[in-house]
């Protein structure tokens, strides 16, 4: 686990009848057919996985009896949400999809009138925004499934973005969120073009960091849908053509939806407007990408945020799921209209220990997890956008440079 440049220093393992730990499903698996009531449930993506051997790295910060209550408060929490979910929690996710399909109705209304131009790329942009971060990303995670509601079921959606859902679902549900901040398994540190963790080999391409990153964040939905090739592991033999041509397809035909829906078919309907809604389109399609872009970095990047080897998380327990999650996320501070708009992803701890809960409830359990942190002595990362934000910005600058001698 790495919190600072300085590693803790191992300790031997306290060790119980070991539970063996489940292994990742394999791309072929998770993608080998698109049928989406085929593949993983909700439940296999968000439960974590479970053994009661203790690794030694986060058995450093906390005793075994002390990380078991942790664990237990925890699941205490979740459990409490689980029960309390109702009306109000159904009321709520109804009223973001009324509001996102308004705003999105008035952006394409008022791309008919240039004068209003601005406005109408204001307005598809909180839409784009809104389905994407409070409405696609939590759908997805199975939150809603239990209103028995087809237009907001894990299985069913599809969000207005280049990446497919069934590839989100396996890539972020399963792969990110099982194996969050571990070095070589978590494929979004770095997504495989950056270098954001110390403990990731320096090449002489990461040199171009700073550049790589600020391409990635003005293109954020192609990449993401492109991520989910794994193209590192097509180039080292892992994953070969059969796994990876059920992926690509389904890349292209849901990136040949969006161009004909964004760059063709809404820009045709305004006649002779047509350039001015392409590029409003083009822009709040941008304005998505940087706001998703600059939320999720600074979730999983800020200083203090740690990550993990492989090794350490072996035969990891329940209770060390749940401080890895902790210890491997970052919140941001704001108001209520900026939680919305960025999904709840703000409350990344809360999200990352509670994945299928509504998120409109993360604000509700933060003060509850922030308060068992201060008791066990476990940091709990949270700051302003502007604090957390150039936190990130110094890391890739700072790891766009070779590593210093003895390091």
């Amino acid at each position: 686990m790495t919190l600072t440049a300085t590693r803790p220093a191992d300790s031997p393992p306290a060790r119980t009848t070991p539970v063996r730990t489940p292994k990742p499903a394999t791309p072929a698996a998770a993608t080998s057919t698109d049928d989406a009531s085929t593949r993983h449930t909700p439940e296999a993506f968000t439960t974590p996985p479970v053994s009661t051997e203790h690794t030694t790295s986060i058995s450093d910060l906390l005793s075994p009896e002390e990380l078991e209550a942790f664990g237990a408060e925890m699941d205490a929490i979740r459990e409490k949400v689980i029960a309390s979910l109702g009306d109000e929690d159904a009321a709520y996710i109804r009223r973001i999809v009324k509001w996102q399909r308004g705003f999105e109705v008035a952006g394409r209304a008022l791309f008919y009138v240039p004068p209003a131009w601005p406005l109408a790329v204001a307005s598809l942009s909180i839409s784009k925004i809104l389905d994407n971060m409070e409405i696609g990303h939590n759908v997805m995670h199975g939150q809603y499934d239990w209103m028995g509601d087809p237009g907001l079921s894990s299985r069913m959606f599809e969000w207005d973005t280049m990446a497919p859902a069934e590839n989100w679902k396996y890539g972020h549900n399963y792969l990110h969120h099982t194996f969050t901040n571990i070095v070589g398994k978590d494929r979004d540190i770095g997504y495989g073009i950056l270098r954001m963790d110390d403990d990731q080999k320096w090449r002489p391409h990461h040199l171009l960091n700073p550049v790589n990153a600020f391409l990635l964040m003005v293109f954020f939905e192609w990449g993401v849908a492109l991520h989910d090739l794994e193209v590192e592991n097509i180039a080292s033999g892992e994953r070969g053509w059969a796994e990876t041509k059920p992926v690509l397809r389904r890349i292209r035909r849901k990136m040949g939806r969006q161009v004909l829906k964004d760059y063709v078919l809404f820009p045709a309907l305004t006649g002779p407007l047509f350039p001015l809604t392409f590029a409003g389109n083009a822009v709040a399609n941008l304005v998505r990408n940087i706001w998703a872009f600059n939320i999720i970095f600074c979730g999983h990047f800020p200083t203090g945020v740690a990550t993990f080897s492989m090794e350490e998380t072996e035969n990891e327990t329940r209770a060390q799921w749940y401080v890895r999650q902790l210890l491997g996320s970052a919140n941001i501070t704001g108001s209520e209209l900026f939680h919305v708009l960025s999904g709840n992803l703000s409350h990344q701890i809360e999200h990352h220990l509670f994945p299928d809960i509504p998120a409109r409830r993360y604000p509700q359990v933060a003060a509850e997890v922030r308060e068992a942190c201060e008791r066990y002595g476990l940091p709990y990362n949270t700051g302003s956008l502007g604090h957390q934000l150039g936190s990130v910005f110094r890391k890739i600058g700072r790891l766009a440079l070779p590593p210093r001698r003895g390091r």
